[in-house]
């Protein structure tokens, strides 16, 4: 206003309205030249039109453009927010309820931005004068208008939410009004007499008047220092002083001026000096001190003890873990903020509080470089280089090198983890930190070990981490140390790699199975000894015990039979039919339950054996022969074997002699038959004519001879095979 009424008057400067709420103030800027315009007729065109601090419709703001005139919009930024709230949920199709006067120049405004057929409410008792139908054609939004009494608010939206429980209520009282009321009730609640300055005009210093007077019962509206009561009417009272958002400065200056005068019995009161030392002076760039008093989507209020209350981003609050970015906002939290911008004109204080953590921050983490201390951080993105972690709010650089002691192929698993490192490297002329989480690791590791190594012994369990797989055992953490878990540790039963039982990263329990303190070496087992399909299990299966099991798999001299997952017991072939198989799928196949009796069993060498014949022998008939006469085949089957018999017609000497081999002694047994069959044979043959006969019978063994000495050695070789093959196995034979 300085600026547009400059002192040559030459440019005509039009008030749509006034200003503020203030008939002191309005004077004041008509003395200097402007005129307060009611009606579009007043203006001239290529003046300079200034819209109030309520604000004005946009269909104003089209005439103005249309008459030519310069507009200047001092609408309070409270107030532009409110406008622009509802012109969005009037275009999203909501029906609006505007809370306040019906006359006041803000609800008129509001009205025009909500496109017209808002519904408007003073207090509570309106909520029943709404017809049904408003609350039932659409969505429904409250908006209020920024000066209006917080309580009588929060009472009116119960009443609407009695009615429409799905109706939003938007918070729109100014803060710094809502500040001044709360500060108002509390102060009249404790003085004697109160002084509300303001203009009686003005709604909001109407608002403050009315909640002192329901605290304080002495209570004055003070517009000019010629309203304030008799001097005597103050003496020996507390007195309690607030002011209207609309109220100059130089009209609270000439009140305290003319109570200064005032002599109390008790001595001066210096009024402007309390005044005075009851407010804050703030100024752009300092630091200073602020208790959090609410917050909404946006904006978080801060109470610094000045006239307007400090605003901050609510994204200086948000904070990365590892659930990601979360809102650290408690009301009445006392923070240190830094002053951005005082605006005393739009009654806002523009905060800052990350500039303050920042500030702080790095100071922190300069002096934990200094130290070689450790810091904590939060992974917040992932480079091709390694991370960048924040602690803070400072950022710092951690090479892939210096993620962990060991190869990390993804680093992606880090992301959102909170993790402790080291700086290793500052620049402070660019202001750069590296940190590197890889030294920690190796001085924790260097520490577990050493503890571990004077504590550890073969037997004892340690909960361990799986860092590893080969073809041959599993690599695990016990706290610094690496010990292995041999595949044949990790499961009782036959595994084809360790991935089959354990995965990198899994967490187990592990006990000591030999160690080596001077190559450092531990060998660990995983398996339980109550997991051991053999533990209990003569328990079980004491010999004697009929069991119906399955068949897993059949070999030469016999069939397995799975008791449980692990244990198989031997049926040997002779322990199958009463009569004499061949072989055992003959009468057995995989997948095959048979029912049989425990004959033996053997804990150490973990052999059990069964017989099918003692329970329930398998019936067992040669295949009949292709032109077998019935009665012949019926002899066949009547002359088979009840038992089974191996017997033993020629001897491997008669075998090995028919086919012309000789043993020890045969020469001189021949020799004594050749003179025996000479003396009685005389003259019959001569021993020239006989010689080339045994020569040639010789030379020449008998075929028959051949087949069987083969023969005879298969009868011999099969039972040894068997005992061979199954040994521990008792056998008929």
């Amino acid at each position: 206003m300085n600026r547009l009424l400059g002192s040559d008057g030459a440019q005509k400067v039009f008030l749509w309205g006034p200003v503020i709420h203030n008939q002191k103030v309005t004077d004041e800027l008509a003395s200097r030249g402007a005129v307060v315009a009611e009606d579009y007729s007043e203006l001239l065109p290529g003046a300079t039109v200034v819209v109030r601090a309520h604000g004005v419709a946009p269909d104003v703001l089209l005439a103005f453009d249309e008459i030519g005139l310069s507009c200047v919009d001092a609408t309070c930024a409270h107030v532009r927010k409110s406008q622009l709230l509802a012109r969005e949920r009037a275009g999203a199709g909501d029906r609006l309820i505007l809370v306040g006067d019906e006359g006041h120049p803000e609800i008129i405004g509001l009205s025009g931005w909500a496109g017209g057929g808002a519904y408007a409410l003073a207090d509570a008792q309106g909520v029943s004068g709404i017809p049904e139908e408003f609350f039932t054609r659409g969505a429904v939004s409250v908006i209020a208008q920024t000066t209006f009494d917080g309580a009588k608010y929060r009472e009116i939206a119960d009443a609407l939410l009695a009615r429409c429980p799905d109706c939003k209520i938007y918070d729109t009282i100014c803060e710094a009004t809502a500040k001044r009321q709360s500060a108002a009730a509390e102060l009249s609640a404790d003085s004697d007499v109160m002084l509300v300055i303001g203009s009686v005009g003005s709604a909001n210093t109407r608002s403050l008047y009315q909640i002192c007077r329901e605290r304080c019962g002495e209570c004055y509206l003070i517009e000019t220092a010629g309203d304030l009561p008799p001097e005597y009417s103050l003496r020996e009272k507390r007195i309690g002083i607030t002011a209207g958002a609309s109220t100059p400065d130089w009209i609270i200056e000439e009140v305290i001026s003319k109570m200064e005068e005032m002599k109390r019995q008790d001595g001066d009161i210096d009024f402007a000096e309390e005044m005075e030392s009851s407010l804050v002076t703030l100024q752009t760039g300092q630091t200073v001190k602020g208790r959090i008093i609410r917050y909404n989507n946006t904006e978080v209020y801060v109470d610094l003890g000045y006239k307007s209350d400090g605003v901050i981003p609510i994204d200086e609050f948000v904070t990365e873990s590892e659930e990601g970015p979360v809102n650290n906002i408690n009301i009445d939290d006392v923070i240190d903020v830094f002053v951005v911008r005082v605006n005393d004109s739009e009654g806002t204080v523009q905060l800052s509080k990350k500039r303050v953590d920042e500030k702080n921050n790095w100071v922190r983490i300069e002096e934990a470089f200094e130290n070689n201390a450790a810091i904590k951080a939060i992974v917040t993105d992932v480079t091709n280089g390694g991370l960048i972690v924040t602690s803070g709010g400072v950022r710092i650089f951690v090479p892939a090198s210096q993620v962990s002691d060991r190869y990390v192929e993804d680093l992606r698993g880090y992301l959102r983890k909170a993790v402790e490192l080291r700086i290793i490297d500052y620049n402070k002329q660019k202001r750069k930190f590296v940190g590197s989480m890889k030294v920690l690791i190796i001085e924790e590791k260097r520490r577990a070990a050493e503890e571990l190594w004077n504590d550890i012994e073969v037997g004892r369990e340690y909960d361990g981490t799986v860092k590893s797989l080969t073809a041959f055992g599993a690599f695990v953490d016990i706290g610094g140390v690496d010990g292995l878990v041999h595949i044949s540790e990790l499961s009782w039963s036959r595994i084809k790699h360790p991935s089959d039982i354990v995965k990198v990263g899994d967490k187990v329990v592990v006990r000591v199975v030999s160690l080596d303190r001077d190559k450092k070496k531990i060998s660990l087992g995983y398996r339980k000894e109550e997991d051991n399909p053999w533990y209990q299990i003569e328990e079980k299966y004491p010999v004697g015990t009929i069991v119906t099991k399955r068949v897993v798999r059949i070999a030469p001299f016999g069939a397995f039979v799975e008791l449980e997952r692990g244990v198989d017991a031997l049926v040997h072939v002779s322990q199958i039919s009463d009569t004499r198989i061949a072989k055992p799928d003959d009468v057995l196949h995989v997948g095959m339950e048979v029912t049989a009796k425990i004959t033996e069993l053997n804990l150490e060498t973990k052999k059990i054996s069964m017989s099918i014949k003692e329970v329930e022998p398998i019936p067992f008939a040669p295949e009949r022969p292709e032109g077998a006469s019935d009665d012949g085949y019926e002899d066949d089957l009547r002359n088979l074997p009840t038992q089974h018999v191996e017997e033993m017609r020629t001897t491997l000497g008669d075998a090995f002699r028919s086919a012309g081999g000789a043993l020890p002694n045969d020469d001189a047994a021949a020799v004594e038959t050749e003179r025996l069959d000479a003396a009685a044979n005389v003259g019959t043959t001569t021993e020239a004519e006989a010689a080339p006969a045994v020569a040639e019978e010789e030379a020449t063994p008998a075929p028959a001879a051949e087949e069987e000495v083969s023969a005879a050695a298969e009868e011999v070789s099969a039972p040894v095979a068997a005992e061979e093959a199954a040994p521990g196995v008792e056998a008929d034979a």
